[in-house]
């Protein structure tokens, strides 16, 4: 095995949001990604309370970070969601897909809903773990 398989095995759910099952083969550099927020390079929050604009910066955010170490979203294998209680979640993910159109197979998603964020007026953080077999 040389490439990074991402499965969606018979007998689950069949989603072109997600996949079930990662494999990643040895010799694959591991990328983690923190919790990106919806904050431009100064640190200030974009889109205000609309949550499809944060999310389209917090996937601008994620792209960056991964550019950053070689690697894109079509190198995503996990990625965990947190929106705050309350948000359209429609609107998230509908924001969230469309930035992940260029990756082959959907990744594994986790997502929850939470009361709050560390960033005062976030409603999406988004963290992440890719991988690039060189």
């Amino acid at each position: 095995m040389n490439e990074i398989e991402l499965l969606q095995p018979e007998g689950l759910v069949k989603s072109p949001a997600f996949s079930h099952v990662a494999v990643v083969p040895p010799g694959a550099t591991t990328i983690l990604v923190g919790g990106q927020n919806a904050v431009d390079r100064s640190g200030a929050l974009v889109g205000g309370e609309d949550v499809a604009a944060q999310t389209r910066q917090v996937m601008a955010n994620l792209a960056t970070a991964l550019a950053a170490a070689g690697a894109g979203v079509e190198h995503l294998v996990s990625v965990s969601v947190l929106l705050v209680e309350g948000v359209d979640v429609n609107a998230a993910y509908a924001a969230a897909a469309a930035s992940l159109a260029d990756a082959p197979k959907p990744p594994l998603v986790v997502a929850a809903i939470v009361r709050g964020l560390g960033v005062p007026g976030a409603l999406v953080e988004v963290s992440a773990l890719a991988a690039v077999v060189r």
